[in-house]
């Protein structure tokens, strides 16, 4: 491994995946230091399966990939001892009961906490002896969640970890993430549609488009590069020539454009709050920008 990779639970260098005509995975660059919640965002077909399924070892693919300092290509069974993940959809056997499911697990993980589980289930209607069959979608995937978190990985990967649950339960789900299994040796890796959701989480952000990352950030640095203004209508021609990256308009004729200090010619804090109203955006407005310009 390259020093350039070291100290990283997944380095990538010049990931490739296509699928017929398209490239999924397109000369990929990016790294995960240890210790860190990040978020990996993209509308859909961007790469962000693909790219999971590649640090996973669950598909081929070019270029150069480290996770736990091993290629998850040649050596995934032994990766796996370290990985856990949390896929959109989690398939039950219908005819199992919650403690079955349990006794199951922790006969073939040696790093499954039964304890852990059961905190985990505890305020759920997930009693010892219901079954799959009788349970809800959302019920399902609290279980699934309940059973992979309760492994004591260094990597753990969701991909729409809440997909199915209300919002009560997705507020939950984060919060016992945050209070139950993450330290400062661990490392979260997810994805998801609902971004508001964990932007108050995550430590880093990472946006991918048409097969690259675009933005690859700790939040901290991402509140310092970009600000949102909200624009008075006699100042529209002067904000505009300091070349926002998006610019979107609001009832009452107010116009909100969003700047990246990286980009604007020699403007900084104290002219953006001469135009107007100055905040640090959300991480979805961010997002939407991203995507629609060419910028990053």
């Amino acid at each position: 491994m390259s020093a350039s990779m070291s100290g990283n639970v997944v380095s990538a260098r010049g990931l490739r995946k296509g699928y017929k005509n398209k490239l999924a995975l397109n000369g990929t660059d990016f790294d995960i230091p240890v210790g860190r919640i990040v978020g990996l965002i993209g509308p859909n077909g961007a790469g962000k399966t693909t790219a999971l399924k590649a640090i996973l070892g669950l598909i081929p693919f070019d270029g150069e990939l480290k996770v736990l300092g091993k290629d998850p290509r040649t050596q995934r069974d032994e990766l796996m001892n370290d990985v856990c993940f949390i896929a959109d959809v989690a398939v039950l056997p219908r005819w199992m009961k919650v403690k079955e499911a349990i006794e199951f697990v922790a006969g073939v993980h040696p790093r499954f906490d039964e304890a852990k589980c059961k905190r985990f289930l505890e305020g759920t209607q997930l009693k010892p002896d219901l079954r799959v069959r009788e349970m809800s979608k959302g019920m399902i995937v609290q279980l699934h969640l309940a059973l992979v978190m309760a492994i004591d990985a260094k990597l753990l990967v969701l991909d729409e970890p809440t997909l199915g649950l209300d919002i009560l339960y997705r507020k939950q789900f984060y919060q016992r993430l945050l209070e139950d299994y993450f330290d400062e040796e661990k490392t979260i890796l997810v994805t998801t549609h609902q971004v508001e959701e964990i932007e108050h989480i995550l430590t880093d952000v990472m946006f991918i488009r048409d097969g690259r990352i675009v933005l690859n950030a700790p939040m901290d640095e991402v509140g310092e590069r970009y600000t949102e203004v909200l624009v008075n209508a006699d100042k529209l021609d002067a904000a505009r020539g300091l070349k926002p990256i998006d610019e979107r308009a609001l009832p009452f004729g107010k116009t909100v454009m969003l700047f990246d200090s990286t980009l604007f010619d020699g403007a900084d804090a104290g002219q953006l709050a001469q135009l107007g109203e100055t905040r640090n955006p959300g991480l979805a407005d961010l997002f939407v920008a991203t995507m629609k310009g060419t910028y990053a």
